[in-house]
């Protein structure tokens, strides 16, 4: 074996950065004697801006030293490890791509419990799974423990649904359990479908079998001896790496009749949805799962008493069962040891947006908005205003500047007005309109709606209706009054958590930016310059230098002026495309 082990972080960011173009001209080089290294791929270790990455392991004096190497790209990626593989470290093509000390401390200031292996392990080795104690925790309970004992742990460790709703997660195993049958279903949510959310996807990608192995801990907790995964079909790697996972798991008998020699069996299947967000709500992704057209049901009775074909079943989403090994392995004491008093344990969020350091952070709970997004997100781009963060999604709220001292944890955030929610974090700058960014939210809602009842399906359609008047300069007098009275409306009448939670992100709008929907409707004007009715575009003369370039790319001609002179932007035409801007190398244009 070789003194050189070269990883490669193939999640889909990765790839989509070009980690795949990187490995391929490793393996080449390999190939053809230009040096010689052992070669393997690992998932995402959530620093998605530094992408493509490589660890880099070597022997020295007798001890395993690790460095990493990021932003690469595969042009340079022959010559940068042949000079690795000689042991040139220093050279200055190789220092270009080494990480720096501040992105390492980020990683290093996180507490990883769901993502423990995320970016450190193989995804397609079983055995690399096991290596760092995996199975150990599915063994503990199966030979020694009660279905009482394994809830009895994940109660005392205050396990709370990571899907949105934050739900104790022992009390859902415990109605299961509870409810009378032999048949009985134990189900994974993977649609993950907030826009700005990947975590989910991160974790079935860079640790399938942690998924495996506390889905199957929650199948013996609750009795049921068919477990299932329900992944969006948009997430084509997660599940290629899963099916692969779950036939491994078969194969060494942690799925499938008696489970390590005891009376405990279970399979497990994968369901690709269609990447309908309805069904992200847990009775709609019952139906699609029994073939029928994902809409809520009406609760009672509750999943637990009858869910899938009308059998007892529990649902939780992949981050929840990520948690469940670790616990069983370390203890519910240690896992409530981190947090606060209402919100035990970690949260991984999916950080997205006008923000220098994109990716996924998993943090005890209790650490403070501020510390995310200016701690391990390295604060926001282009040394721009933070203006506000959209927790929770389409689902969730925006929470503005003056609280980003917001301690993170399920009641602080809804008390204001935004929610947990799975996890995503979009962060907006000054230059966001908030009022744009509620219609686009309005928007994804409205079309994902699955019509089954009048509040939502109407409602959301009418509150979009008003909030495309507004940004169109075309607003009025008690629009903002109207838009109040429909989210209460849509809120006390909407069947399932889409609906109810669908006006979030126009109730914290209003309430916190409700001048920026004034200026809109009474001065006709929009604060961020954003909305293009509602802005002009000029040029000042005294910067303009006449080079001439902003009127070349017009598409449409609207710019006028002779050479070394000050130009000037017809209104009349402008289509405010932003493609003078964009182009202007003096900042003489500007928006008004």
């Amino acid at each position: 074996m070789s003194n050189l082990k070269i990883v490669i972080g193939q999640g889909s960011c990765g790839i989509a950065a070009g980690a795949a173009k990187v490995y391929d001209a490793i393996e080449n080089a390999i190939k053809d004697g230009k040096f010689d290294a052992e070669l393997s791929i690992t998932g995402c270790i959530g620093m998605c801006y530094l992408e493509p990455i490589a660890d880099v392991f070597t022997e020295e004096n007798g001890e395993v030293v690790k460095r990493t190497y990021v932003q690469l790209n595969g042009k340079d990626a022959e010559e940068v490890f042949t000079l690795i593989a000689q042991g040139d470290f220093e050279n200055e093509k190789v220092k270009k791509y080494e990480i720096s000390e501040e992105d390492k401390n980020n990683l290093k200031s996180q507490t990883r419990v769901a993502l423990r292996n995320c970016g450190n392990i193989d995804p397609e080795s079983i055995d690399a799974y096991i290596a760092t104690g995996g199975y150990e925790a599915l063994k503990k309970v199966v030979s020694g423990m009660t279905q009482e004992d394994v809830i009895d742990v994940i109660k005392v460790s205050g396990l709370a649904g990571r899907g949105g709703a934050g739900f104790p997660t022992w009390f859902k195993w415990n109605a299961a359990k509870s409810s009378p049958g032999e048949e009985k279903y134990l189900i994974c949510n993977a649609d993950e479908g907030d826009p700005g959310a990947f975590m989910d996807r991160a974790v079935i990608e860079g640790d399938p079998h942690t998924l495996i192995e506390g889905m199957l801990i929650g199948a013996y907790a609750i009795g049921a001896k068919e477990a299932i995964v329900y992944v969006r079909a948009e997430y084509p790697l997660a599940i290629i790496r899963l099916k692969n996972a779950i036939k491994q798991a078969n194969e060494r008998g942690y799925l499938g009749d008696n489970i390590m020699g005891s009376n405990f069996s279970c399979k497990m299947r994968i369901k690709a949805g269609a990447g309908a967000f309805v069904c992200g709500e847990e009775t709609a992704l019952i139906e699609s799962l029994e073939g029928q057209r994902g809409m809520p049901r009406l609760k009672p009775p509750f999943p637990a008493a009858s869910g899938y074909f009308q059998k007892p079943s529990n649902i939780n989403n992949v981050e929840t069962f990520a948690n469940v090994a670790w616990i069983i392995n370390n203890g519910g004491e240690a896992f409530a040891a981190m947090g606060t008093q209402d919100s035990k344990g970690t949260k991984v969020f999916a950080l997205t947006g006008k923000i220098n350091k994109g990716g996924l952070v998993e943090i005890p709970m209790g650490s403070t908005l501020r510390d995310v997004i200016y701690g391990i997100g390295g604060g926001i781009r282009d040394n721009k205003k933070f203006k506000a963060v959209q927790m929770g999604g389409p689902s969730g709220g925006c929470i503005p500047a003056d609280l980003l001292d917001t301690v993170i944890d399920y009641k602080k955030l809804s008390a204001t007005g935004a929610i947990m929610g799975s996890g995503g974090m979009v962060v907006m700058d000054e230059s966001t309109c908030m009022v744009d960014m509620a219609r686009f939210f309005l928007d994804f809602t409205a079309k994902e709606s699955c019509g089954k009842c009048a509040h939502c399906r109407l409602g959301t359609k009418r509150m979009l209706e008003i909030l495309e008047r507004i940004v169109n300069g075309e607003g009025k007098d008690g629009d903002i009054e109207l838009l109040e009275e429909l989210c209460v409306s849509i809120k006390d009448g909407a069947l399932c958590g889409l609906g109810q939670t669908a006006p979030n992100p126009v109730l914290t709008t209003l309430k916190y930016f409700r001048h920026e929907y004034e200026a809109h409707i009474y001065d006709k004007k929009c604060p961020a310059g954003q909305c293009r009715s509602l802005v002009t575009y000029t040029i000042d003369a005294d910067k303009c230098k006449g080079c001439t370039l902003c009127a070349r790319q017009c598409p449409v001609q609207a710019i006028s002026g002779s050479v070394k002179n000050p130009h000037v932007i017809d209104t009349e035409k402008c289509i405010k495309c932003g493609k003078c801007i964009a182009n202007c190398k003096f900042g003489a244009i500007s928006v008004n």
